[in-house]
């Protein structure tokens, strides 16, 4: 039978341990010294190098070689038995399958007998966190006061379900998700190794899938490399189920476009597919993850295909942070709860319809069928109101009565505006029409999301070509932030604009 890749290429030297040099220093140092200690926890994500590193040490102890520096050797005869798994003094006790009192006090019964072949007897305890706790209270004894010839290694994956009594008893090391850039070099020997053809890119996919976890990228690699003579991007995508990524790309447009239909479209047609629906809420995840890095400064913290990094970057300035905050908290217990959801697609259901509307303010009526939903971010739609009272003081006497036509036919501005782009009238439903500076119309958004939106493509342009048809003069639309703050001193104290604040009860904090 052939033999699996990732037992293939097992690391048999500390050298060939990828990402984890703080760990394997330590471990060479203390063999070299001959003061391993003889309780030896290991910490750390699953595929990270945890059992291959405890069996290396388990080698290197016993290990026949003169220099203790050199240790493990690979050729005297312990250490070709620990490879070829015939060591009897290793001895792998899977904790999970292992978890009772008595499991652990039969353990301890045979640990007081001397090793059979090497020097020492080396117990790994492999997700040590699964035993009870009458087990690890039987265990903990046998820590404390173990034999000269016992050394135990624990292996766990969440060592704060550890006692605290039995990690004070052991040396602690820490393992940690490998880089992107050692599980592609690490991938890049393996494939040329086996004689693979596999383009870079479609390596680098692998190792951002296997997120840190180099056995779980040389397990995808065996994968791909059973479907196909060449391994490129787009089989890789195929294989891995990451081509949704062209599903997610066409969720987030749907939330910026507050498309409710097109989104859930899109959502069920991606679970019909046959996708998990908790693979790709984590796909939804880590995608608005990025743009959180890249809307806060660091895009070179997002490990993605170059291709993407311009949309993400259009994606990110078109999100405020506390919309993208709220966003992901909705699709990251969607990834959570889909589990247990009796209906697989509803958690991501509720996600997406979340990050479209927020419950009304206390004692606000809910929307009736056919009004705007609320958007996290943003205004309510403005409702028809009567004309914006004149005002007698001085300086005003330039203003005429365009803001008054203009909220009387705001009604049909929007139906107009509606005809020629629904995705522009649901931005103005966003604002709130705040009065006249000079020639231009002030529109007051309470997010930065729906102003950078009604900002960009061709909505003000479709907006003021609107205005212009039905008010019968060319108006220019500015687009301000609304919610908050002190007046700024470029708009009239005492003018239409601040007494249409004054009125809606909101201020403007800010005028690009």
């Amino acid at each position: 039978m052939t033999q699996a890749f990732y037992q293939k290429w097992r690391p048999q030297t500390w050298e060939q341990v990828v990402g984890q040099e703080h760990v394997i220093t330590t471990l060479q140092n203390a063999v070299a010294a001959d003061r391993v200690a003889h309780a030896q926890l290991f910490a750390g994500p699953r595929g990270t190098g945890k059992t291959t590193t405890a069996r290396l040490l388990a080698k290197a102890v016993n290990c026949l070689a003169e220099d203790l520096s050199s240790r493990p050797c690979n050729q005297c005869k312990h250490c070709r038995a620990v490879n070829q798994g015939r060591f009897l003094d290793l001895i792998e006790i899977d904790a999970a399958s292992n978890t009772s009192v008595d499991d652990v006090r039969d353990l301890r019964d045979k640990i007081n007998f001397s090793p059979n072949q090497g020097r020492y007897k080396v117990y790994i305890i492999d997700e040590v966190h699964m035993l009870s706790t009458a087990a690890f209270n039987a265990l903990l004894k046998t820590l404390e006061e173990p034999p000269e010839h016992a050394i135990f290694v624990l292996a766990t994956t969440e060592v704060h379900k550890i006692p605290a009594t039995v990690l004070s008893r052991c040396q602690r090391h820490e393992f940690r998700n490998l880089s992107v850039t050692d599980m592609v070099a690490q991938l890049k020997d393996v494939a040329a190794s086996e004689g693979l053809d596999a383009d870079p890119d479609a390596l680098a996919l692998i190792a951002r899938q296997a997120t840190g976890s180099m056995r779980d990228a040389i397990s995808l690699l065996d994968q791909l490399a059973s479907t196909s003579e060449q391994i490129t991007l787009e089989i890789t995508r195929d294989v891995l189920g990451t081509a949704t990524s062209q599903s997610v790309l066409a969720l987030v447009d749907a939330l910026l476009a507050d498309d409710s239909a097109a989104g859930l479209d899109q959502l069920h047609q991606t679970l019909d597919s046959g996708r998990d629906p908790r693979q790709f809420a984590r796909q939804v995840v880590d995608y608005l993850r990025g743009l959180l890095l890249v809307r806060m400064g660091n895009a070179d913290q997002v490990d993605v295909p170059a291709e993407l990094r311009a949309q993400m970057a259009e994606h990110a300035q078109a999100f405020a942070v506390s919309d993208l905050l709220e966003i992901i908290r909705n699709f990251n217990h969607a990834a959570s709860d889909s589990r247990n959801a009796w209906q697989p697609a509803l958690p991501l259901e509720i996600a997406f319809v979340q990050s479209l509307q927020q419950p009304s303010p206390e004692g606000t009526p809910a929307p009736q069928q056919g009004e705007s939903k609320r958007v996290p971010g943003r205004a309510q739609p403005p409702e028809p109101e009567p004309a914006t009272r004149q005002e007698s003081s001085p300086g005003e006497s330039d203003i005429d009565s365009v803001p008054q036509n203009m909220m009387k036919n705001w009604g049909k501005i929007l139906q107009q505006v509606r005809d020629r782009n629904p995705q522009t009238q649901a931005l103005l439903n966003s604002c709130k029409p705040m009065g006249m500076k000079g020639n231009a119309l002030v529109l007051g958004f309470n997010g930065e999301f729906a102003k950078s939106k009604m900002e960009s493509g061709e909505n003000l342009e479709i907006f003021q070509q609107v205005l212009e048809e039905i008010l019968g003069r060319k108006i220019t639309a500015i687009c301000i932030v609304a919610k908050g703050g002190e007046m700024p001193a470029e708009i009239d104290q005492e003018g239409m604009v601040a007494t249409a604040l004054r009125d809606l009860g909101g201020e403007i904090v800010d005028i690009q």
